[in-house]
């Protein structure tokens, strides 16, 4: 899961299982990993619909110091999307 978006200029997308994979989709999960609270329902929305996106995030140099983050997973946790073993 990638939720640095401000630092994105929304270039790096691709497609995948018919879903367009930009980081930038996942911006309303920001306020969850920036503090403690709680995701909201767009951001595990966001979540859910670029799962298939998350190995393609970790495997791109640009991404991975955001994708492989602890806070992510526990952001990810709270919305019920298990972070992907790629």
């Amino acid at each position: 899961m990638v939720v640095a978006a401000p630092a994105f200029s929304g270039e790096t997308r691709w497609a995948e299982a018919a879903v367009t994979c930009n980081p930038i989709e996942l911006s309303p999960c920001l306020a969850a990993v920036m503090s403690s609270t709680p995701p909201s329902e767009t951001c595990c929305s966001r979540l859910r619909e670029q799962t298939p996106c998350f190995c393609g995030y970790l495997n791109d140099p640009s991404l991975r110091q955001f994708a492989d983050n602890p806070i992510i997973r526990t952001v990810g946790n709270a919305c019920g999307v298990a972070y992907p073993q790629c």
